[in-house]
């Protein structure tokens, strides 16, 4: 739970702001909220602390050069206050990747470059093709591609593997993120010390000769874990099935607060009004490559090749679909990172409007588990969760469309040239994780 000191109490004036030790709230977003009668996202609402919910929102203006600002509003934020970030960890691991490979300057290798991945040790496992993929080797712009459009997990192990837990941490860290751990696969079996080994690998040109090898790396990285353990629910199932009557042990899991979740997101979108010390080593066509596969849709690619009946176009948009998966307003797109598990339900998100020239962040995460048991695989994500998400998304949305801007945005840099879907004979994917 939160500990509140109630002995602490300032007001900002740019939103009201209202801080109880560590909780950030808002005056100027509680009023937003408010407006949405909903019965149910009045309810998660009003228990912040039992339904562990975070908010931020941050408004976007622009000057006359179209240059933008940023005033953002929190509700109930707090970075100390865990959450399982499940997928939306792959955003960082896919920016990193691209970076990696930029500072690697080996010839011939880049993002689209075969790879071929080696085991060291179990239990490591190997990789050396991809059906899904246009010349059926797995790559890196591959992976990033599974990651981002419907969130599948071996795209996330194999990219934290090219990786190495060294780098990616230290990467992070160096940029402000000091918050962040990122510490383990999407893979099972895997100890904490077998998640400090990453894999052997290689590029490999079209001939098949290697062009670049990366022997197993070894992360020797001393981690700052919480003083306190993070422990979460009245009982867990472990790996072998079986119900402990205990609470489930979070301390050594992956950690990502969500203003770190929404920073990096606001940094890749937003380059330029990024502190230097804190952008990433990208290259425009990197830029260009993340910002089609956080904001594509499933239907609309080719490789991988996804069942539109299953994957819809709202499927990781979780402001814009509750259950019911609902088609996105004419000329919205969201440029996202979703993640679900054990409970846990959050997105961070730019939306953009073209039709109505308005553009806005919004990140928020929620935990919906009313049995209070862990990894029993009873969560309620389709009654409460994703019907709480889409309400918040719509009333930021509604709210942002009656907002009055002194200066139309030129929104140019987000049009994307999305694919054209292509018939073939490929049978469509229809399973994934989170």
């Amino acid at each position: 739970m939160v500990k509140i000191i109630f002995s602490f109490i300032f007001i900002c004036l740019g939103g009201g702001m209202l801080t109880f030790g560590q909780v950030a709230t808002d005056s100027h977003l509680k009023a937003i909220l408010s407006v949405n009668k909903d019965t149910l996202f009045q309810r998660l609402l009003s228990d912040p602390e039992h339904y562990r919910i975070q908010i931020i929102y941050t408004e976007i203006n622009r000057d006359k050069d179209n240059n933008p600002s940023f005033k953002t509003y929190r509700y109930h934020v707090d970075k100390d206050l865990y959450f399982n970030p499940a997928s939306t960890v792959k955003l960082p691991v896919a920016i990193l990747s691209l970076q990696k490979l930029n500072e690697l300057k080996v010839p011939g290798v880049d993002k689209s470059t075969s790879l071929l991945i080696d085991s060291a040790r179990s239990p490591q496992t190997k990789q050396g093709t991809d059906p899904s993929s246009e010349n059926a080797y797995p790559s890196i712009a591959h992976f990033i591609k599974e990651a981002l459009l419907i969130s599948e997990n071996n795209p996330y192990t194999r990219m934290y593997e090219f990786l190495g837990q060294k780098y990616l941490n230290s990467e992070l860290w160096k940029r402000g993120y000091s918050d962040v751990r990122i510490i383990r696969r999407f893979a099972p079996n895997f100890t904490e010390e077998g998640n400090r080994y990453t894999n052997p690998m290689r590029f490999i040109d079209s001939n098949g000769s290697v062009l670049y090898a990366q022997p197993e790396t070894y992360s020797d990285l001393i981690f700052d874990f919480p003083k306190e353990p993070v422990l979460l629910g009245k009982a867990h199932w472990d790996n072998n099935d079986s119900v402990i009557y205990t609470p489930m042990d979070f301390t050594k899991q992956n950690n990502l607060p969500l203003q770190s979740l929404h920073d990096m997101l606001k940094a890749v979108l937003f380059p330029a009004s990024t502190p230097e010390n804190r952008r990433f080593n990208l290259k425009d066509s990197d830029y260009h490559f993340l910002y089609q596969y956080l904001s594509q849709f499933p239907g609309e690619t080719n490789y991988p090749k996804y069942d539109r009946e299953k994957y819809s176009d709202s499927y990781v948009k979780f402001f814009f679909s509750d259950s019911a998966q609902h088609p996105l307003p004419e000329g919205v797109r969201v440029f996202n990172k979703v993640g679900w598990s054990y409970g846990f339900m959050t997105d961070v998100s730019y939306v953009v409007d073209f039709k109505n020239k308005i553009e806005y962040m919004l990140a928020a995460t929620v935990y919906v588990n009313e049995d209070d048991v862990i990894n029993d695989g009873i969560y309620e994500y389709d009654t409460a969760g994703r019907p709480f998400l889409y309400q918040l998304g719509q009333t930021v949305y509604q709210y942002e469309l009656k907002r009055k801007r002194t200066i139309i945005p030129d929104l140019s840099d987000f049009v994307i040239l999305y694919e054209k879907r292509v018939p073939d004979n490929r049978p469509v994917i229809s399973s994934a994780a989170n």
